[in-house]
């Protein structure tokens, strides 16, 4: 087969020129019956008729439903064709559902906007990002006046409830006043049920619309289109910001996005006038805008959290320390994009730098200097309350010792073998030494222990046995001083003499 440009040139030299069939094969270097075949081919060929399909027998109920019911997808025509009979594949129907489907395209009216009167606010995506051991969404949060079309965004890594009301605030003092009418999707933090016109707020939104005075009127469900201008500042912020930027951390990324609000974004042509700047339009905005209220609310995301016996509670993935004497208690947590506050009851009792990595554990050295000197005191007061009566140096020794040791209650099952094997007087003469040298360890102890049974040439203390009689290892039998003994021992002799006394006649 020759392409159309040769066909026509080889009919082109024969009806128009009048050259031979051998001579027109010569000059194209073609074979003869190819110019015979193009020469006698006529000039439109006959259109073929059309080949029967196996939805033409459904056509006339397939145009009828789609008519009815005009958005059915084609898998569910395809289902119901099936039951009706149909046998074709669902890749030829959806080419025809294409063509016989009606479109009627909807009209809308441009939006006109009296200054301060409306804002759109909306959450942008920007996808993943990797923090640490963690994968977070980095979103942003994007207010636009649709007057001037001024607009303020900020980046956070969640659209909770706290980030979005802090949007809120952080964009009415950026703007340095508060339109009357806040248009938003129907997403969760502003809608928990709708029917309808009839709309349920979100309790925490509610708040925050009471205390800035603004009106809260979320779009109509799936009509985008009610924030179109929010949408457009979304887009334009993908374009021109976003696409040539990289994430170098939240807080690099929010300087630079500050910037461009306030270089390339607040300096574009206003929409309704490119003689005047976006700058220029919110000037005639500004000061119609409600003015703030005197103090800020409240935006941080509240929870009950509760440690039943470690030092640490669990929040995002993270855990944070709370002092000791708040382990098995509630206590209320508010957090925001930068801290994490812990309070029992009205009163705070732990504050930490809002960590977004994962498995991380934040702890303030406070809480865990308070829990070692309280597991100091239960050691003296429990394990080591038998010894204290006996070794008036045993806290300072297990003060001193704690630094070198493992843990200080390994001490005193050591220290009572040591009293039952030296005796009192001993140990206590041999960790006042130890002290004094500065070598307050166990080691320690029972080298001066020895030193001192050599010099005094005593007999190795031999362990006394006491696993038949369990019951007698925890006995203990306070000593007394032998001062007392020898008083006993004189008043005894003197009541003897006495009693000589009065026997001689």
């Amino acid at each position: 087969m020759h392409d159309a440009a040769t066909v026509a040139e080889m009919r082109r030299l024969y009806y128009g020129e009048h050259w031979k069939i051998g001579t027109i094969a010569a000059q194209l270097q073609v074979h003869p019956d190819a110019v015979r075949r193009a020469v006698n081919r006529p000039a439109e060929p006959a259109p073929r008729p059309p080949r029967p399909r196996l939805i033409d027998a459904f056509l006339p109920w397939l145009q009828q439903t789609l008519q009815s019911y005009p958005r059915l997808s084609a898998t569910v025509l395809h289902r119901m064709l099936c039951e009706r009979g149909y046998t074709g594949g669902v890749v030829q129907l959806r080419r025809l559902v294409r063509q016989l489907r009606p479109h009627q395209r909807e009209a809308f009216a441009r939006l006109q906007c009296l200054p301060a009167e409306t804002g759109q606010v909306d959450w942008a995506d920007f996808g993943p990002v990797q923090i640490g051991r963690a994968k977070r969404r980095l979103s942003a949060f994007v207010l636009t006046l649709c007057y001037s079309r001024a607009l303020y965004a900020e980046l956070f890594f969640d659209q909770s409830l706290g980030n979005f009301l802090a949007g809120h605030q952080r964009a009415f003092e950026h703007f340095g006043g508060v339109p009357r009418e806040l248009r938003s999707d129907n997403l969760r933090a502003v809608v928990l049920e709708r029917r309808g016109e009839l709309i349920r707020f979100h309790p925490r939104y509610l708040e925050l619309a009471g205390h800035y005075c603004f009106s809260a009127r979320p779009c109509h469900v799936a009509r985008g289109n009610e924030k179109g201008r929010v949408e457009r500042s979304i887009r334009f912020l993908r374009e021109s910001f976003w696409a040539a930027q990289g994430f170098t951390g939240l807080a690099d990324c929010n300087a630079r996005l500050k910037r461009w609000i306030a270089e390339v974004a607040d300096a574009r042509p206003w929409p309704d006038d490119g003689s005047l700047s976006v700058t220029d339009a919110f000037a005639r905005e500004q000061p119609q805008l409600m003015p703030l209220p005197l103090h800020r609310v409240d935006t941080s995301q509240h929870t009950t959290v509760r440690s039943q016996k470690t030092l640490w509670i669990r929040f995002d993935r993270n855990d944070y320390s709370i002092p000791p004497q708040a382990v098995g208690r509630d206590l209320l947590l508010r957090a925001t994009d930068t801290e994490v506050r812990l309070f029992e009851g009205q009163v705070e009792i732990a504050c930490h730098r809002r960590c977004y990595d994962q498995g991380q554990r934040i702890t303030d050295a406070a809480h865990t200097a308070a829990l070692l000197k309280q597991k100091r005191a239960v050691f003296a007061r429990t394990a080591g309350s038998p010894l204290h009566n006996v070794l008036p140096e045993l806290e300072r020794f297990l003060q001193a010792a704690f630094p070198r040791a493992r843990s200080a209650g390994g001490l005193i099952p050591h220290l009572k073998r040591l009293l039952g094997l030296y005796g009192a007087d001993a140990l206590n003469t041999a960790i006042a030494e130890a002290l004094q040298r500065g070598t307050a360890t166990l080691a320690s102890v029972e080298y001066l222990l020895e030193k001192n049974r050599r010099a005094a040439r005593r007999q190795v203390p031999l362990p006394v046995d006491l696993t038949d009689r369990p019951d007698l290892e925890e006995l203990h039998v306070k000593p007394h001083a032998l001062s007392a003994y020898d008083s006993l021992a004189q008043a005894h002799e003197q009541q003897e003499e006495q009693d000589d006394e009065e026997e001689e006649p």
